[in-house]
């Protein structure tokens, strides 16, 4: 999977910086290039041809919703981050998952601009280009990706220990620099897809972390609906202090 994924993200290299073009869907809302299909099909063409009995769900192929008849399938996003891949940020990343009875088994990150490359296994630690990564220990300065807008609104108890850091459009990318020590945290509004966070929260979560709704539930994966409500991210130990002040956040 890690092979594909390292493909896939070469063959989107191709086009970025690159002025690739751009269609708009989901009513204008999410951009697609050419490098998203392009990356798909080779993890099309890899992934499946490797593993014919599983299932597939990606961000750029039709759900026609076959998947729920599968234990075992694959979840990928070609890129995520297509906004950061469009304007020249190299936040963006190949990501593919291995789903089993609801749950990442497998995971790989694949940000090719940065050189960079995730990868966990359900019963392993949490990889960066091969070196062991952790989440670092909470402190009273906690660092937050969010939107602006989000961040103002949590409780202002938490506001006096915690600093923003600037939005990263791609929320894969996002946990994955909680995997690895940089930031403590991140809020994500409702409607993230399976495909935007399978594979980041399993590496997450073999580095130390949680992934979970405001009111701490697990999330389930290859449900009739892959979206999500609000979720939020930290440390195990972080995480309930910031589901408690992100309540506010999203009350509106």
């Amino acid at each position: 999977m890690a092979e594909a994924a390292t493909e896939a993200g070469e063959a989107a290299m191709g086009y970025f910086r690159n002025a690739p073009e751009t269609w708009w869907k989901n009513e204008g809302r999410s951009p697609v290039t050419a490098a998203d299909y392009a990356a798909n099909d080779i993890l099309i063409d890899r992934l499946r041809l490797a593993r014919p009995a599983y299932g597939w769900l990606s961000e750029e192929t039709e759900d026609d919703g076959a998947r729920l008849g599968f234990d075992t399938l694959f979840v990928v996003d070609p890129i995520d981050g297509t906004r950061a891949f469009v304007n020249g940020l190299a936040t963006w990343c190949v990501s593919a998952a291995v789903v089993h009875k609801g749950r990442p088994v497998a995971g790989v990150l694949v940000a090719p601009a940065l050189g960079e490359t995730f990868t966990a296994v359900l019963d392993g630690v949490a990889l960066k280009n091969g070196f062991p990564i952790s989440v670092r220990t909470p402190s009273q300065d906690m660092a937050i990706a969010a939107p602006a807008e989000a961040f103002r609104r949590l409780e202002p108890a938490y506001l006096a220990r915690a600093r923003r850091v600037d939005h990263i459009p791609s929320l894969a990318y996002r946990l994955a620099m909680i995997a690895d020590g940089r930031i403590d945290g991140t809020l994500v509004y409702p409607q993230s897809h399976d495909w935007d966070i399978a594979a980041a929260e399993l590496i997450l979560e073999r580095a130390g972390g949680r992934l979970a709704g405001l009111d701490g539930s697990r999330l389930a994966y290859n449900a009739p609906s892959v979206k999500h409500r609000a979720l939020c991210a930290a440390h195990r130990s972080a995480l309930e202090a910031l589901s408690s002040a992100a309540q506010a956040a999203f009350r509106h």
